[in-house]
């Protein structure tokens, strides 16, 4: 035994001289970190314990929204309660590293640990492993049992413990394997210097005794994932060396140093909330912050907003162009306001349509707060080829600095979840135009105030991956605003329904907006919702009166009692008269060169849609042989930099012109992209026949605007139909690829709808609602003699649906029949086994793969826009965006091909950027071979298939 001066050293015992000599020699020995990992210097368990609690005081008091404070002192007992609960629960994580299992991984601190008395059997630790986390909830559990705390408090904090390295596993699963674990948890002194430890972090964090910690109530389940996420937080900060380097004595360890280091390292990473408590707006911000006076349906929502009795659902329903998306940040500031949340996210359906949010939103947190447009992040992969953020992350080097990566220190197991490309620096800060770099590590983005990215980051907090709580806790304190919810089809809708049950569950509004939204949907995504708030596996939904108004707006919330309430409002739209849009049919086959070159004899904008990248390149090659340079082509298979000018190019050029002048003949043919928050405008619409939802959403990119100079043949709206062959009273006959997409059943209803209305017109907005629900009732009428082919295509698509539905349910976060759990404990379970994040998708089917075009000739390689590279590939900083700008995404029946064949050229093998990617070597004209298949990449058309 060695006596405590020497185990603490020289400096003393410091605040510790309350604890007995004995105990001070334990703590002075049981280490968190060790010297390999903390800078040189061993760091002591204890001191670790406490800069965790430090950081999460840092983010009770400047990072969590009131929100998200109020339902935590609520289960404590009060604010301060809940302030020092939520201290407390982030530093006792690393509990379990204080035995045998753990101590013996590092040679150097398990010789000071032997030497005081804490011994272990050498050959049961080197041969049996007990996960540091799994060790801690046991421990911690059997101690609070031992305390006096109820079964129910005992049950939601130990999974918190448990899952702090990013999964939660069942009670009966925290035993260590061969009936181990009194072995690696260790006998003789080893449960005394375990307490010792816990009741000296209990107190130093401002609790009497271990008994003082019980909270009052057991929090909803939802804020269990998300205090989860938070104890991942302040652990991964407090866990950088950098920041927190090694403290090996126990004299100088301590509450207030510990505080000192976690502020010197919150502000030096820059970390910060969102805008606070902020005013509620009432409609006459509207034009303050948008720069135009509310529509009328803009108003009926914020009314609706500001007229919600708690935190809950709104679902806003309103035509192309009504302004949904201002609708709905303004309709979040309100809830903001009102509720004490202080951040968003909004959720685009795809990249592209993330990127001019980006921009609406900057400018609208601006409005709000100047200082919190810099807070706001753009979350999607190809962010780094918006010029905004890049030209923001730029300016923001500076403001920024280098967070080391987090290891697990276990068993040699490593996770690198901080990286950056940022170098450190120690200037003064300029005003930050980026949130802090420490946001941008992988599964963090969610925790940025304020974040703009596609819905794939929502679904994925609804599955049961590793470290999903971080992706939850970045939703707390935020109005979830998600747009073109009708587009989720059923497979991403499993992860969209469950998301909406944990949100509801935690009291998070969420805003869902949808031009087209069929009945059954909007009754799945309220009852979902509804679900949540009411921890029930199964709801059914109060009695509603349907609005038969449009647009119209739905609110949705649990009253003080838990029981549901629904309300629906209906407004006029903004226009005046509703747009009477013509349908044509023009028969598979017949020459859409014909059509335009007989509408467009005075100039015109038109927008073809094709829904297949092959029609679309064959249909461009056609319009272009005979109208030249007015032809454009947009499709997925582009590189990300042609993608990104065609498109830039294609906005101006099917804008409205402000001036007034007639625009230039533009023919954009393009794929379902355009289908999507594409904001342009055009005289003519041409389109293959798609689902009825989705075929008035491409209705919507016609006439958009008033005061447009529009030629006069083309000047009354007018869709022309194409993409099917139909015979009196005979079924119709589709694209084989469209039917392959959309399946043949809604290609049937749609088909039906088209026909009834072919020489007649469709009332725009008035008719959306009715068309949308008559071409998804399965009770609604056939044409005469199609009622064998529906009713046969009606049983295929359903057998379809259920069966992506059980394809979806192997990731989703919940298995059907534990919505109603209490705990955490076991959620990450799936038919017994772990689900690999390798493994998990939110939108069906296998996908494509990228790779980057690289161009070879003679003298090398050049990046695809002709950027000469190194001999061997290797890519200079200045070129890297150019190299990059190459990167294209193969359609899915490449995959296997590219994973086969494809690899990083030579000079990539160490770039941090490039040492992964795949790539695709073209020769001078453009034309190389994956796989059995001959492909050319046109300047033009993207890629061709030869």
């Amino acid at each position: 035994m060695v006596s405590a001066m020497t185990a603490g050293g020289a400096a003393g015992v410091g605040c510790w001289a309350y604890l007995s000599e004995q105990e001070r020699v334990w703590l002075s020995v049981l280490w968190g970190k060790s010297a390999g990992r903390a800078g040189g210097t061993m760091n002591l368990l204890l001191s670790h314990m406490l800069d965790t609690a430090a950081v999460a005081a840092l983010i009770w008091d400047e990072y969590l929204a009131e929100s998200v404070r109020w339902q935590v002192s609520e289960a404590a007992g009060g604010s301060e309660a809940g302030r020092r609960l939520f201290v407390w629960l982030c530093g006792v994580h690393d509990l379990g590293k204080a035995t045998p299992a753990f101590q013996c991984v590092d040679a150097e601190g398990a010789t000071a640990v032997r030497a005081v008395g804490l011994v272990w059997d050498e050959a049961v630790v080197k041969v049996h492993r007990w996960r540091h986390e799994h060790a801690g909830a046991k421990v911690l559990e059997e101690f609070l049992k031992q305390t006096g705390w109820s079964a129910a408090q005992r049950g939601w904090v130990w999974p918190l413990v448990a899952g702090h390295h990013g999964r939660f596993p069942s009670f009966g699963d925290l035993r260590p394997k061969a009936r181990t674990e009194s072995r690696l948890r260790g006998g003789g002194d080893w449960p005394a210097a375990q307490l010792a430890l816990l009741e000296a972090f209990t107190k130093a964090v401002g609790y009497e005794d271990l008994q003082a910690v019980e909270p009052k109530a057991v929090p909803s389940r939802a804020l269990q994932l998300q205090l989860s996420g938070f104890v991942v937080m302040a652990d991964w900060i407090a866990s950088d060396e950098e920041h927190f380097p090694g403290l090996d004595q126990l004299g100088e360890v301590g509450a207030e140093g510990a505080r000192k280091r976690a502020r010197a390292a919150w502000d030096r990473l820059g970390l910060t909330g969102g805008w606070g408590r902020i005013v509620q707006p009432s409609v006459a911000d509207f034009s303050v912050r948008f720069g135009v006076e509310p529509r009328p349906s803009q108003r009926v929502a914020i009314e609706c907003a500001a007229g919600m009795a708690r935190p809950g659902l709104m679902i806003v329903e309103a035509p192309m162009g009504e302004g949904k998306t201002k609708t709905a940040l303004l309709c979040a500031e309100v809830l903001s306001a009102r509720f004490g949340f202080d951040g968003v996210f909004v959720g685009m359906p795809t990249q592209a349509t993330s990127d001019p949010m980006f921009t609406a939103v900057r400018a609208w947190v601006a409005k709000i707060d100047k200082d919190a447009a810099g807070r706001v992040a753009l979350l999607h992969g190809k962010r780094r080829f918006n010029k905004e953020w890049q030209g923001l992350v730029e300016a923001g080097r500076e403001a920024d600095t280098e967070f080391a990566a987090v290891g697990e220190d276990e068993f040699g197991l490593e996770d690198l979840y901080g990286s950056s490309d940022f170098d450190p620096c120690t200037c003064d800060r300029p005003a930050r135009t980026v949130p802090a770099e420490w946001f941008f590590g992988p599964k963090r983005g969610l925790l940025a105030p304020f974040v703009v990215g596609t819905i794939d980051q929502l679904l994925l907090a609804a599955t049961r991956t590793k470290h999903v709580m971080l992706r939850m806790a970045g939703l707390a304190g935020k109005v979830v605003i998600l747009d073109e919810v009708h587009a989720a089809d059923v497979y991403m809708s499993a992860f969209l329904v469950e998301g909406l049950r944990w949100l509801g569950q935690a009291g998070i509004p969420v805003i869902l907006l949808s031009a087209t939204l069929p009945p059954r949907q909007r009754e799945q995504l309220l009852g979902a919702y509804l679900a949540g708030a009411r921890n029930r596996e199964e709801l059914d939904l109060p009695p509603m009166i349907e609005e038969s108004g449009y647009p119209r707006v739905t609110t949705a919330w649990a009253d003080d009692a838990g029981e549901p309430v629904i309300e629906q409002v209906a407004a006029p739209p903004w226009r005046s008269e509703p747009l009477q849009v013509q349908v044509q049919v023009l028969p598979e086959g017949d020459s859409i060169c014909d059509l335009l070159t007989d509408r467009l004899t005075e100039g015109g904008c038109v927008l073809v849609i094709r829904n297949t990248v092959a029609r679309a390149q064959q249909t461009y090659r056609e319009l272009h042989a005979i109208f030249g340079a007015a032809v454009h082509l947009l499709h997925a298979q582009m590189c990300v930099r042609q993608r990104a000018e065609v498109t830039e190019s294609c906005l101006k050029l099917l804008g409205p012109r402000k001036d007034g002048t007639q625009r230039p003949l533009t023919i954009l043919v393009a794929t379902q992209i355009a289908e999507q928050s594409f904001d342009v405008d055009a005289d003519l619409l041409v389109t293959d026949l798609a689902p009825m939802d989705l075929l008035l959403q491409r209705i919507g990119r016609m006439h958009r605007h008033d005061g447009v100079r529009r030629p006069p043949a083309v000047r009354e709206p007018t869709v022309v139909v194409t993409g099917f062959t139909s015979v009196a009273n005979a079924v119709p006959s589709f694209d084989t690829a469209s039917e392959a997409i959309y399946g043949r059943y809604a290609l049937l209803r749609s088909a039906a709808a088209v026909l009834q209305a072919s020489g007649a017109q469709w009332s725009i907005p008035a008719q959306v609602p009715e068309l949308v629900e008559t071409a998804y009732d399965p009770q609604a009428p056939s044409p005469e003699g199609w009622t064998v082919a529906v009713a046969e295509a009606w049983q295929e698509w359903s057998d379809a649906q259920r069966q992506r539905a059980d394809t979806a349910a192997r990731f989703v976060l919940t298995r059907f029949g534990d919505h109603e759990n209490l705990t955490l404990a076991g959620l990450h379970r799936g038919s017994g086994e772990y689900v690999s994040d390798s493994d998990v998708r939110v939108r069906d089917g296998e996908e494509g793969i990228e790779v980057i075009l690289v161009r070879a000739d003679e003298l090398g390689y050049r990046a695809e826009n002709g950027h000469r590279l190194g001999p061997n590939g290797e890519v200079a900083d200045e070129v890297l965006d150019d190299v990059l700008g190459g990167t294209l995404r193969l359609p899915r029946k490449l995959r296997a091909a590219v994973l086969a064949t494809l690899r990083p050229l030579d000079g990539w093998r160490d770039h941090p950027w490039l040492r992964y990617s795949h790539a695709l070597v073209i020769d001078g004209d453009g034309r190389t071979v994956v796989g059995e298949y001959r492909v050319r990449y046109d300047a033009a058309q993207g890629l061709v298939f030869e």
